[in-house]
Formats: structure tokens, C-alpha cells, sequence
């Protein structure tokens, strides 16, 4: 048998889809998401539980702003694509241009990809949900250029992607935002049922 065939014989190990085990953590870790929450999560509370919490709340758009921090960044961008998508179904030649971009790197993540895609949002003229979700993929981690030793802030990527999924929800007329906020949380949910 060849090494090729031994290879595509073993099994890949679950990619992990939520940063933290407990939202009790990722508020410690990682605590501006609380800046844009209005809810705190309790002490025994798990991520989905929260998330339901959230979605049932006054304030449900804290159900995306957690769902955007809770995820591993590679997660959230593919949420945030999906939403973005299901709002957006017709997009620009600019959006289209960044749309895949975005994927590209969603399929092959690196370096080039990623400055490629954030490239493509920082001259893009004007912010489009599709924007932040390039600028999300730019800062979800690595240097920001080539030559750039800088390392950007955790929080970056997730406020990026929660703009992004919200802004599309903004840009539906408002007898659609409700249903639409539903399919995004619903959408949401998956990500928190296989962590």
C-alpha cells in the first residue's frame, strides 16, 4: 500500500468549532465581549443553554454578538459567510469579488489568502457586510503584512464577523429582520452542538 492511500485511510480529528468549554470563560478570557452584550451568562450555564438564553431575551442581537465570540474564528467567518448569503443573495461585483476571496481562504488557509482577502477589503468603497467579513478574515490571526510583526487583538475578528451578520440583518426590510435574526441563530445553534 502507498503512502498516499495510508494517508487518506486515517480518520482527521473533529475541528473544534468553540474557543472556550464554558461562556463563563470566554467572558473571563476574552471580556469585550461583554462590551457588547447586554447579558452576562450564570455560573452553570452551558454555551448552548446561553445562546438560548440570549435568543429568548429582550435584546436577541446579543445571540449573534456571542455566537461571533464564542466561535473559533475560522467557524465564525463561515457562520458570518452563511448569513450574510441567506440576507444578501444578490451581491455586487465588489461583494462577489470579496465573497470569494473570503472562501478561498475558508478553503485554504494561509498567509497569501488572508492578505488577499484583507487587501480586498481595506480599498473596497464602501462597507459592505461582506467587507467586515474580509477584514475578519485579515485579522483571524498571523502577521497583517508580510513585514509586520504586529499581532492583532482577539476581539478583532469576532466584532468584525458580529458586524457583518447584524448589517445584513439591517439591510432587510424591517418586516423581515425577525425571521431572518431566527435562520441566523438557527444557523448560530449548529455551531454549539458540535463543539
Amino acid at each position: 500500500m502507498m503512502d498516499s492511500e495510508l494517508d487518506s485511510e486515517h480518520t482527521m480529528p473533529p475541528m473544534r468549532s468553540l474557543r472556550f468549554d464554558s461562556p463563563q470563560a470566554l467572558y473571563r478570557t476574552m471580556p469585550e465581549v461583554g462590551i457588547f452584550t447586554k447579558h452576562r451568562p450564570s455560573e452553570d450555564e452551558d454555551a448552548l443553554g446561553y445562546l438560548e438564553r440570549l435568543r429568548s431575551s429582550t435584546t436577541p442581537e446579543d445571540a449573534v454578538t456571542y455566537a461571533a465570540f464564542a466561535a473559533e474564528p475560522k467557524m465564525a467567518i463561515s457562520w458570518g459567510v452563511d448569513c450574510v448569503r441567506m440576507n444578501q443573495p444578490n451581491l455586487s461585483a465588489e461583494d462577489s469579488h470579496l465573497a470569494n476571496a473570503v472562501l478561498q481562504w475558508l478553503e485554504y488557509p494561509g498567509h497569501e489568502t488572508r492578505w488577499h482577502a484583507m487587501q480586498g477589503a481595506l480599498f473596497a468603497p464602501r462597507r459592505t457586510p461582506l467587507v467586515y467579513l474580509g477584514l475578519a478574515v485579515g485579522w483571524s490571526g498571523g502577521p497583517m503584512a508580510p513585514n509586520d510583526p504586529l499581532s492583532v487583538p482577539l476581539w478583532r475578528t469576532p466584532k468584525a464577523v458580529n458586524v457583518a451578520v447584524l448589517s445584513s440583518i439591517a439591510t432587510l426590510g424591517l418586516d423581515h429582520r425577525s425571521v431572518s435574526l431566527a435562520r441566523v441563530l438557527d444557523l448560530a445553534a449548529g455551531l454549539f452542538r458540535i463543539y
